[in-house]
């Protein structure tokens, strides 16, 4: 999977991925928050496919580095949603889901072109670089779904977590929630999360190119 020690062709070729990967992901949220009947994406300016409206500075940059990190959290009002908890998982789910589709098309759109990964390296040809574009949004969409699934705020799987939590157990854990930041941050910098995260992101990579491969495409 993808990792840290870029060179600068690498990163530039990794910018436009990266920048896909966010705005889907946010998109998603604030789309299926919208349709669940919650206009508060939608009123702060969220509800939008421009990069920038979703940018995390500190998240973009853990995801370029070690493939995976994190967006600018879309604006959730619960209260608008006919059942909360379930609108919730929902839109938990949308954006991780988002990125698991951008990764699939980016894979199957390098199988119609039948361009081997593998001897990449050795050409540079543009179609190489657009090959390479489309892994790279791949792979960074793939760490940004698995990421987003820890079930520690501000990340998706806390949302999706919380959902099926007792109330008074729910509570007690949220009188937490300003210092899992800090503790997110300490376990992805102590490279304590790092073999699980790549263990699920290769799981999911292998997954989807088995698909691919089936695929009459």
């Amino acid at each position: 999977m993808l990792r840290g020690g870029f060179d600068p062709i690498t990163l530039i070729l990794s910018v436009p991925a990266l920048l896909l990967a966010i705005t889907f992901h946010e998109f998603a949220h604030g789309y299926v928050a919208y349709r669940l009947g919650d206009p508060t994406a939608k009123n702060n300016g969220r509800l939008s496919l421009n990069p920038l409206k979703h940018l995390d500075p500190l998240g973009a940059l853990s995801l370029l580095l070690f493939g995976f990190g994190w967006a600018k959290p879309v604006p959730v009002n619960p209260t608008y949603f006919e059942n909360p908890k379930k609108g919730m998982v929902l839109v938990g789910l949308a954006g991780p889901l988002a990125n698991i589709f951008l990764a699939f098309i980016s894979l199957a759109t390098i199988e119609v072109f039948n361009i081997n990964i593998q001897s990449l390296s050795m050409n540079r040809g543009i179609v190489v670089y657009i090959a390479v574009i489309l892994l790279y949004t791949a792979l960074l969409n793939i760490g940004l779904a698995v990421f987003n699934l820890i079930p520690i705020p501000p990340l998706d799987g806390s949302k999706i977590f919380s959902a099926v939590l007792p109330r008074k157990l729910y509570f007690g854990i949220m009188r937490y929630e300003n210092y899992a930041h800090i503790i997110l941050l300490l376990l992805l910098f102590t490279g304590f999360l790092t073999p699980v995260l790549a263990y699920l992101q290769n799981m999911v990579y292998n997954t989807l190119i088995y698909i691919v491969t089936i695929l009459p495409l």
